[in-house]
């Protein structure tokens, strides 16, 4: 399929709709140069790139498992502390 569309003086371009969600694409895009000119790859959302660590974190946000992080270094903290007044 191929499309033309217009380019603004600062260089932005529409994505047709039907291309945008065919691909899914979102409100970032890689832009890549190749031999044959530019190609645009659509960025994978964070909760779809979990990569070879999703089944370590189990289905959990981004947002859990830094909560979970932040709590593990303050009670880490919280001892280094105890330990440290006796």
């Amino acid at each position: 399929m191929t499309r033309v569309v217009s380019v603004t003086k600062k260089g932005q371009a529409t994505i047709p709709k039907d291309l945008r969600e065919k691909f899914g694409v979102g409100d970032r895009v890689l832009v890549v140069e190749t031999d044959e000119g530019i190609l645009f790859k659509p960025l994978p959302r964070p909760e779809d790139d979990f990569g070879s660590l999703k089944g370590v974190f189990k289905g959990k946000t981004a947002r859990e498992i830094l909560e979970e992080a932040r709590t593990q270094d303050r009670m880490r903290e919280k001892k280094m502390l105890e330990g440290a007044k006796r």
